[in-house]
């Protein structure tokens, strides 16, 4: 988390960052925040910061596990297969609609998004691989021109956001994202819709096979622990 604009009110730009922080994987899942963790990191006061956590748990980003403590969510399966059926549908589309409409300086951005996201992953510097990794979706997302489709796009992403850091470093050592990044690139410069959609459905098909098998794992580690 950062300190927030002033040039909105506190409340809504204390929202608006901590949002951005969990869909953008700066917080992973089971992190502790306290009302006042959050007003310090945002440097404003307390009220705001508790605007901010009460908009969030109410859209599912946050969970109150008390008067004054709040966690980033654990992910279980069914959320998952919930979230990725949703996931399939909208971000598909999104990438679909805007195979057309792509410009080559965005496409050129998106290039440059791609190579900070290698020199992350050769790196180890996974904070830096998430961070380009949505500025790279949503990019493309946007230039579907719906945006209704994206705010709801964003709201999975909210839930699915801190399980990200989860990917790593299995995702370092396959390149599993980086292949499907570079066909959604490639159908982006051919401008083949179909093309750019299934390398975003793949993306994030590879993305729920690592998670659920995760998820699976732990859940046999409890059951023979």
């Amino acid at each position: 988390m950062a300190p927030i604009d002033r040039h909105r009110s506190l409340g809504e730009s204390a929202y608006l960052t901590l949002k951005d922080s969990l869909i953008r994987g700066a917080l992973r899942p089971g992190t502790k925040l306290t009302l006042r963790s959050v007003a310090q990191a945002l440097e404003v006061s307390t009220t705001p910061a508790r605007d901010a956590i009460t908009r969030l748990i109410g859209e599912g980003g946050l969970v109150n596990t008390g008067p004054k403590t709040v966690i980033v969510p654990v992910l279980t399966l069914p959320d998952l297969e919930e979230i990725t059926a949703i996931r399939l549908a909208l971000e598909g589309l999104a990438a679909e609609q805007a195979a057309s409409r792509v410009t080559k300086e965005e496409i050129d951005e998106l290039e440059r998004l791609q190579e900070r996201i290698n020199r992350g992953l050769d790196e180890g510097r996974y904070s830096d691989v998430l961070d380009a990794n949505r500025d790279f979706h949503f990019l493309i997302y946007r230039r579907a021109g719906m945006r209704q489709l994206v705010s709801i796009i964003e709201s999975q992403w909210l839930r699915m956001g801190p399980a990200f850091n989860d990917l790593y470093p299995e995702f370092a050592l396959s390149r599993t994202g980086v292949s499907n990044h570079l066909w959604a690139l490639r159908g982006l410069q051919d401008r083949d819709a179909a093309a750019v959609r299934a390398a975003v459905e793949n993306d994030i098909r590879s993305g729920y096979r690592r998670l659920s098998a995760l998820i699976l794992g732990n859940r046999e580690d409890t059951r023979t622990g």
